[in-house]
């Protein structure tokens, strides 16, 4: 043990360099695996960041306006109370959309439950009637700050002066009434109030309820909601973000561990020949393996716990939203168990891959096996020579075969850098398809950006004048939509008539073809799966007590309803009713016209009596993926330049032998670097070619399968633009190039002296 100790000594003052790049290496690992945990935890838990930043209650209790809410502060665990507050529940009206609301009347911003800002302004008593909307009521009101919101049936307006967040329950239209907070005089008729309870311990939340009822009186509690069921409605939005991140969080495990095990076999193959020297002077094959195994886990254990430290410490301090990340990760439940498991699942991978490289070099011959000054790369293949005939540069055509050798390790080393680059195009897709949906909806099964329902005493040609008067509508379908049961009557599907045969709806296909005959329908990969049929098949269904047999012709994009959504034109329908009517029109703007704006004037002209919503985007609840994947790319940017500098520092290393040869045959030190340089950069061009060739056709896969069990269906992935590829490739590869630079450069300087006893 003593000699192995003296030799791990010897080593580490010998080859300081080589031990702080394994220590940064293991560290860079284990940094972007936490990030890339915390990440994960941030973009499907946009709740917890709420919920944390807000300090939200855990329990929110709606009472009457007689119960003893003062009562709720003195009940065990409860740590600090909210309110009461007074609420009305009341319908408010903006832009010709409805909605039913919960008036709740506050005044400061409130210790627990603050809501959190997004844009705007909080009350001010200099407003007695400014209200502020949460975010999603927002959305759907289409309603923006220095908007008024009427009242239906009263003379009431409100005048909108901020937006804010909330963890509570978000509003769901005919399910859940969206918040407004609003001063006390506002709430001119209310109805009952609402406690918020925030408890010591939240595992309790279950008890805290038993016993807040028991204060107050059942009779006295009209509803109940707590931080699970808050938790539980918002992460089911967000499941597409978190197996995609899930999806790239095993992909840069994979990258990471195959970084490492590049940098310990990269360093084992430098050290052959102080291998063969301890052999020489006693070491058995066991004491060999575990010298290299003792101080490459030293290093490992070093660089874990420095990078968890500095997650810890420092990661919520890292501008920008990966530090907000890295917070609201530290405060998720899971948090200790991650920040203990990976440094631990990192140091146990190094290893094992050391000890799998060490039991190799306990096999080493105890004899040093002399080195040739021939190059590595074996003798100047015939397009080599043929190059250097038609007078190229010397270093561009050395460096292409030094970047090209016959050996196995070559298509590992690539395969290893490419790795990170192929999850980087991934990602990149993934944020095309995204600005697809925002920027070319009509491609995605969006092609109307509004739908107006009129009310049933508007006469359908008063509604049709005016859509046709307005220049800011390019087109408005006419079109009903009705609830059909499926054969066996065990599922319902939404039935829709859209668009007439000389003004046809423009669906978005991804297979088959449009609907334009007589019986003719699309369907979505929801319906389809459904009925376990495919396109060209014939579908009945009961619409009340009236049979419809329909043809599919194609399988359309569809977002709503999870695809189980069938389609023909209004012509089709109105052949069993020919009083059918439209009940809704579907409009597609111009380009430049803002939908709010067309829809505040609609509802005005027509006095209230068109209801116009927006057409819900997919994507509205992925506006943290673009953050999110930036933060990815980095993460996986950074493993890949640990792959990139193991590549280096062995290009190096083995071109000291070649040195000699380069320098005789009359290469200055300018032309060698340029040697090195070039077998690196035609290393990571190989590993661009190769991660973009195979992480288009992955990413369309991913994208498409998912599409395909949301009932969407294929045919929604959208990849990056050649030229984004292009600079992203060339980005790369002069990347590689600047890296190898300074090493090249200081190992073609090198004495002979050194040189000849490097290769002794």
């Amino acid at each position: 043990m003593r000699a192995t100790l003296r030799w791990v000594h010897s080593d580490l003052r010998a080859h300081r360099g080589e031990a702080l790049f394994i220590v940064l290496a293991t560290a860079g690992v284990v940094v972007s695996l936490l990030l890339a945990t915390a990440l994960f935890g941030y973009a499907t838990n946009p709740w917890q960041r709420v919920f944390k930043q807000s300090r939200d209650a855990h329990v929110w209790i709606h009472t009457g306006l007689s119960a003893r809410t003062h009562e709720l502060a003195a009940l065990d665990g409860v740590e600090s109370v909210a309110g009461p507050y007074p609420t009305e529940s009341a319908t408010v009206a903006s832009r010709g959309i409805r909605a039913s609301v919960e008036l709740r009347g506050t005044t400061a911003r409130p210790a627990v439950g603050r809501p959190l800002l997004v844009s705007g302004r909080w009350l001010d008593g200099a407003d007695p009637d400014g209200v502020v909307l949460e975010s999603h009521l927002a959305r759907a009101l289409l309603a923006e700050p220095g908007d008024v919101l009427r009242l239906p049936g009263t003379a009431r307006a409100l005048t909108v002066a901020g937006i804010a967040d909330s963890a509570e329950p978000r509003y769901r239209p005919g399910e859940r009434r969206g918040l407004v907070w609003a001063l006390p005089s506002a709430v001119r008729a209310p109805d009952g109030e609402v406690t918020g309870l925030r408890l010591a311990d939240p595992d309790e939340t279950d008890y805290a309820v038993q016993r807040a009822v028991t204060a107050l009186g059942a009779g006295a509690v009209n509803e109940v909601t707590t931080w699970q069921q808050a938790r539980s409605e918002a992460q089911g939005d967000t499941r597409l973000l978190g197996q995609v991140l899930g999806l790239f969080g095993l992909g840069a495990l994979l990258a990471a561990g195959l970084a490492v095990h590049g940098v310990i076999s990269t360093r084992i193959r430098g050290h052959l020949r102080d291998i063969s020297v301890l052999k020489a002077i006693g070491f058995t094959p066991a004491q060999v393996v575990r010298v290299f195994l003792l101080q490459h886990v030293a290093y490992a254990l070093l660089g874990a716990l420095a990078a968890a430290a500095l997650t810890q410490g420092l990661g919520g301090r890292i501008p920008g939203r990966l530090g907000d990340a890295v917070d609201v990760w530290q405060g998720l439940p899971g948090h200790t168990a991650a920040l203990l498991a990976i440094p631990v699942g990192v140091v146990l991978f190094i290893a094992a891959t050391t000890g799998l490289a060490a039991w190799r070099a306990g096999r080493v011959p105890p004899v040093p096996v002399p080195r040739t000054a021939a190059p590595v790369a074996g003798r100047l293949s015939g397009l080599a020579r043929g190059a250097l005939g038609l007078r190229l540069p010397p270093a561009l055509v050395l460096g292409w075969h030094k970047a090209f050798p016959r050996r196995p390790r070559t298509p590992a080393t690539v395969a290893r850098l490419a790795l990170p680059l192929l999850l980087i195009v991934v990602a990149m897709s993934a944020w095309s398809t995204v600005e697809r949906f925002q920027n070319r909806p009509e491609q995605v099964g969006l092609a109307a950006a509004l739908t107006v329902r009129p009310d049933r005493e508007v006469a359908d040609r008063d509604v049709r004048a005016l859509l046709d008067r307005d220049p800011r509508i390019a087109a408005a379908h006419p079109g009903v939509e009705m609830a059909a049961l499926v054969p066996g009557q065990t599922a319902t599907i939404a039935l829709r008539g859209l668009g007439t045969g000389r003004d046809p709806y423009p669906f978005a296909l991804a297979e088959g073809r449009a609907p334009l005959g007589r019986d003719e329908a699309v369907a979505g990969q929801g319906l389809l799966d459904l009925l376990d049929v495919r396109v060209g098949d014939w579908v009945r269904m009961t619409v009340g007590d009236q049979p419809q047999i329909l043809h599919i012709v194609g399988r359309s994009i569809e977002p709503e309803n999870a695809g189980r959504v069938i389609s023909t034109s209004l012509d089709t329908l109105r052949e069993n009713d020919p009083e059918l009517r439209p009940t809704l029109y579907e409009l597609r703007l111009r380009a430049g016209a803002e939908p709010q704006d067309v829809a505040g004037d609609l509802a005005t002209t027509m006095g209230g009596h068109l209801d116009v919503h927006a057409t819900p985007n997919p994507v509205d609840g992925l506006a943290s993926l673009r953050g999110v994947v930036l933060g990815l790319i980095a993460v996986l940017a950074l493993i890949g330049v640990v792959e990139l500098l193991t590549v280096i520092g062995g290009t190096v290393r083995e071109g000291e032998r070649d040195l000699l040869a380069l320098k005789a045959v009359g290469l200055t030190p300018r032309q060698i670097t340029a040697v090195t340089v070039t077998a690196t950069a035609c290393t990571a061009l190989c590993a661009v070619l190769l991660g973009t060739a195979l992480g288009l056709p992955l990413a369309h896969w991913l994208i498409d399968a998912q599409g395909r069990s949301s009932g969407m269906g294929a045919g929604i992935a959208q990849g990056p633009s050649p030229v984004f590829l292009l600079l992203f490739g060339a980005a790369a590869v002069l990347g590689a190039a600047a890296l190898a630079v300074l090493p090249a450069a200081r190992a073609a300087r090198r004495r002979l002296v050194d040189t000849l006893s490097a290769v002794a």
